[in-house]
């Protein structure tokens, strides 16, 4: 009897499994710039504190999925090499960007204060960067990828109704339009940005 009861059990466990583990976005969302916060707090070097900030955003951020958002059109006339080329000079790209840009933020606070679900594979995070003497209150929405449940990502930031991602889909269209779509061109300028 004791046995059946643990198989039972287990069986519950296991078909609960991913809702047991799953993470509310708005959570994880606090939980994130909690992270980025406390380290930013911290008393160390600001090449500390990016090597720090890109570990979080590699594990929080949907940097492929952002990368290939940007490319827009331009994404389905790349061969696999050239895919793969740019995955890894956007990935390079975008945490240098991203954790450079909020090293220079010295112990932010971000309060999420609501969230609005808007499929099951995206909700938007509402949060609040709080006003200091330096700087007022910055309205921050953090679109959210929700399809899988125990692992969302952020997509975007929609910083005071600006998306991130869209102006930066509109800047690499530019450059490429300037070169006649010509993904060598996004190459250099990426692989300058990094160097």
């Amino acid at each position: 009897m004791k046995k059946k009861r643990f198989i039972i059990v287990l069986l519950v466990f296991f078909l609960n499994f991913n809702h047991v583990f799953s993470t509310e976005p708005d959570v994880f969302v606090q939980s994130t710039v909690n992270r980025a916060s406390t380290i930013l707090g911290d008393s160390i070097s600001k090449e500390k504190k990016i090597e720090k900030l890109k570990s979080i955003a590699s594990e929080t951020v949907d940097i492929k999925g952002i990368g290939y958002y940007t490319l827009g059109s331009y994404r389905k006339t790349l061969n696999d090499k050239q895919k793969k080329t740019y995955n890894e000079l956007f990935n390079n790209y975008f945490l240098i960007s991203f954790a450079s840009r909020l090293a220079e933020y010295t112990n932010p606070e971000i309060d999420v204060f609501d969230k609005e679900i808007l499929n099951e594979n995206y909700t938007i995070v509402n949060s609040l960067l709080k006003a200091t003497n330096e700087r007022p209150e910055i309205k921050i929405d953090w679109r959210v990828y929700t399809k899988s449940p125990e692992n969302p990502l952020i997509r975007d930031l929609i910083i005071e109704g600006l998306s991130l991602a869209r102006t930066q889909k509109e800047e690499f269209s530019s450059i490429l339009n300037s070169n006649d779509g010509d993904i060598n061109a996004l190459f250099q300028v990426l692989k300058d940005f990094s160097n």
